[in-house]
C-alpha cells in the first residue's frame, strides 16, 4: 500500500487520528520511513503530506475548542474508560508546563487528541497555537519517520516471518484482538457506576440552606484553570479549589459538612 498509495495513505491516516479517530498515525509513519529507506517514498514529500495532514487537524480541532468548549473534550473523551479524568489528565499537562505541552503532545496517547481542542478553548493566542503545534507535529514526524528508516531491515524481516508464518499468524492476531476487547468490556462493566454523578439543583440547595443554615454545608468552586481567573465571580460564601490538585486540597475539606461541587 505505501508503494502504491503511500503519500495520500500517510495524510489520510495522520488526519484522521489529528481529528480524533483512533487511526495509527505513529504506524503509517514508521512505515513511510522504511519506504523512504527502500526508495520507494520521498522524504520532502513525506513531510508535506504529513504536516499538512497533522496541521489541518489541528487548526480544525483548535477552532472546534474555542467555539464549542469542553463539551467538545468530553465527547472525545467518551470512547475513555472515564471521560472526567479523561479532561483532567489533559489539562493537569497545561496547568503544570503550560503551553509547551503541545512540543511532546502527540507522543502521548490519549493527550495527542485533547491537546488542541484544550489549547482552543483556553483561549491561547492562535499565531502561538500555530507555532507551537507546528513543530510539535515536525518533531512526531521526523522521530517515527527516523525510526522507521533506520530499521527497515528488521520492518522487512518481521513482515516475511509474518507472510511465512501464514494462518497461525491471523489467529494470533485475532486471538490478541479478542482478549482485548474482552478486557475493555470488563474495565466497562468495572467503571460503569461511576459515571453517574449524584445532583442536586440550585433550588433544592438553597432550601436546604435556608432550613438548615449556610454553616451545613460547604459549596466548592472546581472550576479548571481554563474556565478561571482571579477576576472571576462566585457563589456567595463559596470556597475555590483547583481540581487538578485534588489530592492536596481535598486534605483541607471539613469531614462534619456536606460538600457541593459547581463548575463550568
Amino acid at each position: 500500500m505505501m508503494a502504491q498509495h503511500g503519500y495520500a495513505l500517510i495524510f489520510g491516516v495522520l488526519f484522521m487520528e489529528a481529528i480524533g479517530l483512533p487511526f495509527p498515525a505513529a504506524i503509517a509513519l514508521v512505515a513511510a520511513g522504511a519506504a523512504i529507506g527502500g526508495h520507494t517514498l520521498a522524504l520532502p514529500s513525506v513531510l508535506f503530506a504529513a504536516l499538512t495532514a497533522l496541521m489541518l487537524g489541528d487548526v480544525a480541532q483548535f477552532w472546534l475548542g474555542r467555539s464549542a468548549g469542553w463539551a467538545l473534550l468530553g465527547f472525545l473523551c467518551r470512547l475513555s474508560l472515564n471521560p472526567e479524568t479523561c479532561i483532567l489528565r489533559s489539562a493537569e499537562s497545561f496547568y503544570k508546563r503550560g503551553k509547551t505541552t503541545l512540543l511532546f503532545a502527540k507522543f502521548v496517547p490519549g493527550l495527542n487528541t485533547m491537546a488542541a481542542p484544550l489549547a482552543g478553548s483556553m483561549k491561547m493566542r492562535f499565531s502561538q497555537f500555530l507555532h507551537l503545534d507546528f513543530l510539535g507535529a515536525t518533531l512526531y514526524s521526523v522521530t517515527y519517520i527516523a525510526v522507521g528508516y533506520l530499521c527497515r531491515d528488521f520492518l522487512a524481516a518481521v513482515l516475511n516471518g509474518f507472510q511465512a508464518a501464514g494462518k497461525a499468524m491471523e489467529g494470533v492476531v485475532i486471538t490478541a484482538i479478542l482478549v482485548y476487547a474482552a478486557y475493555r468490556i470488563a474495565q466497562f462493566q468495572k467503571y460503569k457506576d461511576y459515571r453517574m454523578v449524584p445532583r442536586v439543583q440550585v433550588q433544592e440547595l438553597a432550601v436546604r440552606m435556608a432550613e438548615q443554615g449556610a454553616k451545613s454545608v460547604l459549596i466548592v468552586d472546581v472550576r479548571s484553570h481554563g474556565y478561571y481567573d482571579q477576576g472571576a465571580e462566585r457563589i456567595l460564601g463559596s470556597i475555590r479549589i483547583e481540581p487538578n490538585n485534588l489530592e492536596e486540597e481535598i486534605k483541607n475539606l471539613p469531614k462534619d459538612k456536606d460538600i457541593y461541587l459547581y463548575c463550568t
